[in-house]
């Protein structure tokens, strides 16, 4: 169980309970002094993977981890997933004690769970409570103008959480792990009588994902859905009010191709029933593309079955290899910390390679002309940029002014030199 985590930032669970954006607001990279956070976390290999948040580790410089038998442990960020708020760490170590998998699907309302963390830095805390509600969705406030596309489903308890047991378990009475609390409701920053988890059937998937690819690997029916309302059912002349109505198609659609239609109503996924857009989600989150779901339709009243072999998110059936967050690279000479694009920001700005910047160093040689996260830099030297680590390399040893050009958030291109 990880109890600390030390990080050159602001103390993200003053703002993840109540007081700011739990994603990397301004307010924080403000924040002109190193300072130390903490965290809880679950052990789910011997050899020494651990699940956190993505927020508890998100900026993070340095990571550390102090085990229950009072070791302390530095720990690398294997990767990270915000759309879900998963983090895979790891410490060097072996024959670990280890959480076991429960089962998220069979839990069910009224039952009874315990939450563990280390809750303002008090250590092994046990909390119980019971589940109050299953798949809950848009819980977290990720601020204006994140690009995140959130998948959420949480299990919502009573059990107490307060700010430290973020990336802490959730496990039913067996012992078996449910699921990792994320977040509470709350209008004060503490614990007001409920608390959030991430359901572990995507935890497992997403942790999964994140050890063997880097990334998260995707399915899409490539449909555009919201809950089925008395309303909706009334307007669309729909035979049943309970379900997932289908409102349209993406392009290159693989639901549409298999025979879906404009109001569907899909009532079933893999034989589980969606009565939620959030539960949908849910279970096609846990597949990966080139997979096979049997979707079940209501339609005009008659049920239907349809195979749909999921696509990625650019419309075929291959695995889309990531950038871990360990690939991050610090440029003390830049004052920032680099990360590599993904695919879609390459698309977003039309170039071939490139680093973001994903931490600003305050007084910096980037700060102080003004540059801030987000920035994309695509040449230094005149010399086209590949990836983090090409960087690194470049401006190993390096002295004196440098020339960068790159592309700030609004596609404004600049030449500085530095």
């Amino acid at each position: 169980m990880t109890r600390q985590v030390s990080r050159q930032m602001g103390d993200p669970f003053e703002d993840f309970f109540g007081f700011g954006d739990p994603f990397g607001g301004s307010r924080r990279r403000q924040q002109p002094e190193a300072q130390e956070a903490s965290g809880s976390g679950v052990i789910i290999s011997s050899d020494g993977y651990i699940v956190t948040n993505n927020h508890v580790v998100q900026g993070a410089d340095e990571v550390s981890v102090i085990l229950n038998d009072k070791r302390e442990l530095k720990a690398k960020v294997i990767s990270t997933d915000p759309s879900t708020d998963i983090a895979v760490i790891q410490v060097k170590a072996a024959n670990l004690p280890f959480l076991t998998f429960g089962d998220s699907d069979g839990l069910r309302v009224g039952e009874w769970v315990l939450a563990v963390g280390n809750p303002f830095n008090l250590e092994s805390t046990v909390t119980a409570g019971i589940v109050s509600a299953k798949g809950r969705q848009n819980i977290i406030d990720r601020g204006d103008g994140n690009e995140v596309s959130p998948l959420e489903s949480f299990i919502q308890t009573d059990a107490a959480v307060n700010p430290g047991n973020s990336g802490g378990a959730l496990v039913n009475l067996k012992g078996e792990l449910v699921g990792i609390n994320t977040a509470i409701y709350s209008r004060t920053g503490q614990f007001a009588g409920y608390s959030f988890a991430v359901p572990v059937s995507i935890v497992k998937k997403v942790s999964a994902d994140l050890i063997k690819y880097g990334n998260v690997q995707r399915g899409y029916l490539g449909v555009s859905i919201s809950d089925v309302t008395a309303k909706i059912a009334e307007e669309k002349d729909l035979k049943t009010n309970d379900g997932v109505y289908v409102g349209g198609f993406t392009d290159n659609s693989t639901a549409k191709n298999a025979g879906l239609k404009i109001n569907d109503v899909i009532v079933k996924i893999d034989g589980i029933e969606t009565r939620s857009a959030s539960k949908l989600m849910e279970l096609v989150g846990r597949k990966r593309p080139g997979e096979n779901v049997v979707v079940t339709v209501n339609r005009e009243g008659q049920l239907k079955d349809f195979n749909v072999v999921l696509k990625n998110k650019e419309g075929n059936t291959s695995i889309l290899k990531g950038d871990s967050a360990a690939e991050s690279v610090k440029i003390d000479l830049l004052g920032a910390k680099l990360g590599n694009l993904s695919a879609s920001e390459k698309e977003k700005y039309k170039v071939a390679g490139g680093v973001k910047i994903i931490e600003i160093t305050p007084d910096g040689r980037l700060d102080a002309q003004g540059i801030t996260k987000g920035f994309v830099i695509t040449k230094i030297d005149d010399k086209p940029i590949k990836d983090s680590k090409e960087v690194a390399e470049l401006l190993d040893g390096r002295r004196g002014r440098i020339k960068i050009e790159g592309i700030d958030l609004d596609g404004t291109r600049y030449i500085m030199v530095l």
